[in-house]
C-alpha cells in the first residue's frame, strides 16, 4: 500500500497558520449518518462483550460423532494402506480394501490428499468407476468456501455441492446449494446462522430451500442451542428439526482419557411416534482406543484401535443386536509408510 507523503515540513513556512481553519467534512450522504453512528456503536458493544464464535452447524454435535461409533462401525474385512509422499506440502494417496461386510458389496477405492496453507484437496475413485472429490479453499482466517463433487455411474447419483463458510467473532454464517441449477433455479439451497449470547450459550437458526422442479417449492427450518461450560468440560445441545423431530445430546470429558457422550432423538410425526437413546464412550489408551455404544434399539457395539507401532494399527469392531439375535464383527489393518527421511518428518536424527 503506498504511503501519504508527509507535509509536516516540505520547506515551506505558512505565513498566517492561525488566518486557516480546517473546515468539518459533511458527509455526501446525510441521512445514512444516523444509521451508520447506531451500527458502530452496537458493534463497539457486541465486541466489549468479549463473546466466543459458536463454532458451525455442522459440527455442533462434532464431540458427541467422535465419541460414538456412528461414523466408526464396519463389518467383514478392511485395510488402509497409506504413503506420504512429502509433508510441506502434505501429499499422500491411500489404497483401502473392503470385503465381506453383510451390508456393502466389497470395494477397493484409491484416494489422494493434498493440503496446504490455505487449500485442502482430496479425492477418491473406486474400482467401478465412481468419483468423490472435496475442496477447501480459505481466502482468510475466517472466510472458507468448500466444494464436493460425486460423479456415479449410476443414473441420479451425480451431485455437486457449493458452499461457503465464514466465522465472525461471535457468530458463524454457513451458505450451501446442492446440485443449483441457474437457469430454472432448482437444487437444494441450505442457510444458517449461529449465534453466541453468553460466553456459555449459543442459539441458530437453518432453513433448507428444496426446489427440484421449477413447479414444486418447499422450505424448512430448523432450530438450534448450544450450550459449554466454562472450562469446556462438557456440551449440550437441542436441535427442533421440521416435521415434529427433536434431537439433543450431551457430550463431557471425565478425564484427559475419558470422554462419554449421549444421544437422544424423540419423533412425533403423523402417524409415528418413536424415540432412539444411544449412549456411548470413548478411551484413549496410550497405545489405543477403545469405543464402546449401546442404544435403545438392542444394539450394542464396541470398537478397539490398536497400535503396535506409529505407522501400523489393529482393528476389531462388533455388533449384537439382541432384538433381531443377530451379529456382525469386522477386523481391519491400518499401514502408513512414508519416503520422508527422519529429519523430513521433524524426528530427531538417529545417533
Amino acid at each position: 500500500m503506498a504511503s501519504i507523503p508527509s507535509t509536516a515540513n516540505d520547506g515551506f513556512t505558512d505565513p498566517s497558520p492561525s488566518s486557516f481553519s480546517p473546515s468539518p467534512q459533511k458527509s455526501s450522504t446525510p441521512g445514512v449518518a444516523p444509521f451508520t453512528n447506531i451500527f458502530g456503536r452496537f458493534s463497539q458493544w457486541r465486541k466489549s462483550l468479549d463473546l466466543p464464535n459458536p463454532g458451525s452447524v455442522e459440527n455442533l454435535q462434532k464431540e458427541v460423532k467422535t465419541t460414538h461409533l456412528t461414523n466408526f462401525i464396519f463389518d467383514g474385512a478392511r485395510a488402509d494402506l497409506t504413503k506420504s509422499l512429502s509433508l510441506n506440502p502434505a501429499f499422500q494417496v491411500t489404497h483401502s480394501f473392503a470385503l465381506g461386510s453383510q451390508t456393502t458389496a466389497p470395494s477397493y477405492n484409491f484416494g489422494a490428499v493434498f493440503a496446504n496453507a490455505n487449500i485442502f484437496l482430496q479425492g477418491t475413485v473406486d474400482h467401478d468407476g465412481n468419483v468423490n472429490a472435496r475442496m477447501n479453499q480459505g481466502w482468510t482466517e475466517n472466510s472458507i468456501t468448500k466444494m464436493q463433487a460425486q460423479l456415479s455411474s449410476q443414473p441420479g447419483h451425480n451431485m455437486i455441492q457449493l458452499e461457503h463458510d465464514y466465522q465472525g467473532q461471535d457468530y458463524t454464517l454457513n451458505a450451501k446449494a446442492v446440485n443449483p441449477w441457474p437457469t430454472d433455479l432448482t437444487g437444494i439451497f441450505i442457510g444458517s446462522y449461529f449465534q453466541s449470547l453468553t460466553k456459555n450459550f449459543a442459539v441458530g437458526i437453518e432453513s433448507l430451500y428444496q426446489r427440484p422442479t421449477p413447479e414444486m417449492a418447499e422450505l424448512s427450518t430448523s432450530y438450534l442451542a448450544k450450550f459449554t461450560s466454562t472450562d469446556k468440560s462438557w456440551i449440550a445441545t437441542a436441535q427442533v428439526q421440521p416435521a415434529g423431530i427433536v434431537q439433543t445430546t450431551y457430550w463431557q470429558k471425565l478425564s484427559e482419557k475419558v470422554e462419554v457422550a449421549a444421544d437422544l432423538q424423540l419423533i412425533a410425526a403423523p402417524g409415528r411416534r418413536d424415540a432412539i437413546a444411544t449412549l456411548g464412550a470413548k478411551y484413549d489408551l496410550r497405545m489405543a482406543t477403545f469405543r464402546a455404544q449401546l442404544d435403545s434399539t438392542g444394539k450394542v457395539s464396541a470398537l478397539l484401535e490398536q497400535r503396535f507401532a506409529p505407522t501400523f494399527a489393529f482393528l476389531v469392531s462388533g455388533e449384537i443386536d439382541h432384538f433381531k439375535n443377530a451379529a456382525k464383527v469386522g477386523v481391519g489393518v491400518m499401514i502408513e509408510s512414508t519416503t520422508l527421511t527422519p529429519e523430513e518428518m521433524g524426528m530427531p536424527p538417529q545417533p
